[in-house]
This record gives C-alpha cells, sequence and structure tokens, in this order.
C-alpha cells in the first residue's frame, strides 16, 4: 500500500506540467539558390551557383510552453547553410543566425543569447524594399555587416506594441576582465505604424577598446555608432522607401568585401559617414517589382563615396515558391571599396546580377 501510494505521489508530480502546460515545436527553414554573375573588381568576372542570394539558406526550430498566467517560455535555433555545397554557412558555428530562449508575457519579450540586432532589424522591415537581400541590398552602401547585424551574449527586451508604438532595447556586455565597458555593444529602436505607414528610428553602438593582455597592452578605440531612420509608405500598389543613416567611429561601418576587391591602394572603412536610400516595391500582377537609390557620403579626409541602385522582380510561384531576377551597380570614387553584394555574399565587383528560386517551408 505504502508503495503505491509514493508511486502515485511521483507520478502526480511530473504529470501535472504535461496537464497544465500547452507547448509546441516547429521546424522551419528557406532554401534559396541562384545564379550569380559578378564584374568590375580585380578577379574580373565571376559566375556561380549561390546560396541565398534573395534570403540566406537556413534551418530554424522553434517552440513554445505555456506556463500559464499570460506567460510562456519559448526557444528558437537558427542554423545558415549553404544548399549549393550542403556545407555550414559559418565554419565551426551550428547556430550562426540565432541561438536564444525568452519568457514572453503581457508585459513584453525578454530574450537571452545570439541575435539580430535592433539596427539590422529596422533594415529589413522598414528601410529596405528589397529586405537586405538580392544584387539591389541595401548593405551595398549601409553597414549591416558583423556585428552591426548580430551580436553574441545578448539580453533584449522588446516592449508589447501599444497603439500602433513597438521599441525594443538591447545589451551584450564585452565580457573582457577588468573592464565592464570594453566591448560591449548596446542596440535599441522605436517604432510606430499605423495603416499604410511605418517609421523606424535605431541605434547601434559597440566599444572597440581592448583590456591588457599577457604581453599586448590595452587599446583604446572608443565607441562605433550607427543611426538609423527609415520609413515606408503604401500608395495603392506602390509602398515608397525612405532611410538616412548616421555612423561614427571605430569599426562603425566595416566594408563587406575586405580583400582589396579593386586591387591597387586597398579602400579604408570610413569612420564617419552618411547613407540616404529612396525606394520602392510594386506590386505588378502576381509578382513584385523592387528598386532603390543610395548614396554613401564618406566625410573622412579620403572622401571615398559611392552612389549605388538596384533593381528586381519576384514571381510567387505558389504561397512558399518564387522566382527572382536582380541586377544591382555601385559606382565608387576616390577609391572607395564598396561591392554589390547579396543576402549571404558581399560580392567581388561594381556589378552583379542574380537570378534564382526561393522555397520557404
Amino acid at each position: 500500500m505504502k508503495k503505491m501510494t509514493i508511486a502515485a505521489a511521483m507520478t502526480a508530480l511530473f504529470a501535472a506540467p504535461a496537464v497544465h502546460a500547452q507547448s509546441s515545436l516547429t521546424i522551419y527553414g528557406i532554401a534559396d539558390v541562384g545564379l550569380v554573375g559578378e564584374s568590375g573588381g580585380s578577379a574580373g568576372n565571376v559566375t556561380r551557383i549561390t546560396s541565398g542570394p534573395a534570403s540566406s539558406s537556413r534551418i530554424g526550430f522553434k517552440g513554445s510552453e505555456d506556463l500559464g498566467s499570460g506567460v510562456s517560455a519559448f526557444f528558437i535555433l537558427e542554423n545558415g547553410y549553404s544548399i549549393d555545397t550542403g556545407t555550414l554557412a559559418s565554419a565551426n558555428v551550428l547556430f550562426n543566425r540565432q541561438s536564444l530562449v525568452g519568457l514572453r508575457s503581457g508585459a513584453g519579450t525578454l530574450t537571452l543569447g545570439r541575435q539580430t540586432t535592433p539596427y539590422h532589424n529596422a533594415l529589413v522591415a522598414v528601410a529596405d524594399p528589397f529586405g537586405t537581400g538580392y544584387a539591389g541590398t541595401i548593405k551595398n552602401a549601409f553597414p549591416d555587416w558583423g556585428t552591426n547585424a548580430r551580436s553574441n551574449n545578448t539580453i533584449m527586451y522588446a516592449m508589447p506594441e501599444s497603439n500602433g508604438v513597438s521599441g525594443d532595447i538591447a545589451y551584450s556586455p564585452g565580457e573582457q576582465a577588468g573592464d565592464a565597458t570594453a566591448g560591449r555593444q548596446i542596440g535599441a529602436s522605436l517604432g510606430y505604424s499605423a495603416g499604410p505607414l511605418n517609421l523606424r528610428l535605431a541605434y547601434n553602438g559597440r566599444n572597440g577598446d581592448t583590456v591588457a593582455a599577457a604581453g599586448t597592452p590595452a587599446v583604446m578605440r572608443g565607441t562605433g555608432s550607427n543611426k538609423l531612420f527609415a520609413a515606408n509608405y503604401e500608395v495603392g500598389v506602390v509602398r515608397i522607401y525612405f532611410a538616412v543613416g548616421v555612423d561614427k567611429g571605430y569599426n562603425s561601418a566595416p566594408l563587406g568585401n575586405t580583400s582589396n576587391p579593386y586591387g591597387g591602394v586597398a579602400p579604408t572603412a570610413s569612420t564617419d559617414g552618411r547613407e540616404v536610400l529612396i525606394g520602392i516595391a510594386a506590386r505588378i500582377s502576381q509578382g513584385t517589382l523592387m528598386a532603390s537609390v543610395m548614396r554613401k557620403d564618406d566625410r573622412t579626409a579620403y572622401n571615398q563615396d559611392a552612389s549605388t541602385w538596384g533593381v528586381g522582380y519576384v514571381h510567387p510561384l505558389s504561397k512558399r515558391t518564387a522566382l527572382y531576377v536582380a541586377y544591382g551597380s555601385i559606382h565608387n570614387r576616390n577609391g572607395a571599396g564598396y561591392t554589390v553584394a547579396n543576402n549571404s555574399e558581399a560580392g567581388t565587383g561594381d556589378r552583379a546580377y542574380n537570378l534564382g528560386l526561393r522555397h520557404t517551408f
């Protein structure tokens, strides 16, 4: 009798959460592959099959559990892969795109782990008609590379949307012994949506200092920052885009291609610059036409400015499958090193086209 009582109590203890909590698990992803042609760089004409010109190929796992009282726990593990070779998009990194766990309630959402920055999210969701993909990507002029796009060891809080107002704030400690400032990153955004109008302000700041180590002195570089204002507005079948960026300080605007793509004297990444974008996305028949023009104003002594334009078209074959074509061009000045990129690659020259197929699952 006593054994039965203990067994019943243990069963009740471990079975109770399963009775009261609801959980879910979803596997999702994108398989995107395209023909990419590039020209204008020192590498000459380059033609290849590329994974993810429109949207980086990925496979992800996300799940949630209802904890009761309006609170839920959730996680996201997202891996980028190269569909053309079957390899990891980042060597020796399993979940290079996102790896986070969090809590969600009526008071907002709290997440911890590797995450996209508020600055990058604003570029994707509000600023760029290409959604940071294709040969017309905003990356051709705006600094959406490295830790500007994703940051490790990040704590992020997103407020619940109220009357069209939304916002978030992110903090990543530098994790350098003896100095709480060195290497830390802070980001934030504030948005407003009402009907056809979307507005977003975003900030990203990363301290470039490193503490002294054995045989290596400390390096003090200060904080490099990115400020962004983005807006889009829908008029009939056309959505109009506008964005302005301000970059200042060490590593605030890293170049996508750092291998001196044009030969000669290597270009210098700007530490004081401005960017502006004007673009559209128009519904044409079943598809979407995208276009933008951008200008990079380098305010350093190098004066390495650039102007760029891009155009693309996406034609859906179904709700999950689409064909696309895109073209981008850059005019560099005074030895600037900007290259026509896509969602997955920095590019090798000042002209490029994409022709591809994307499937979501």
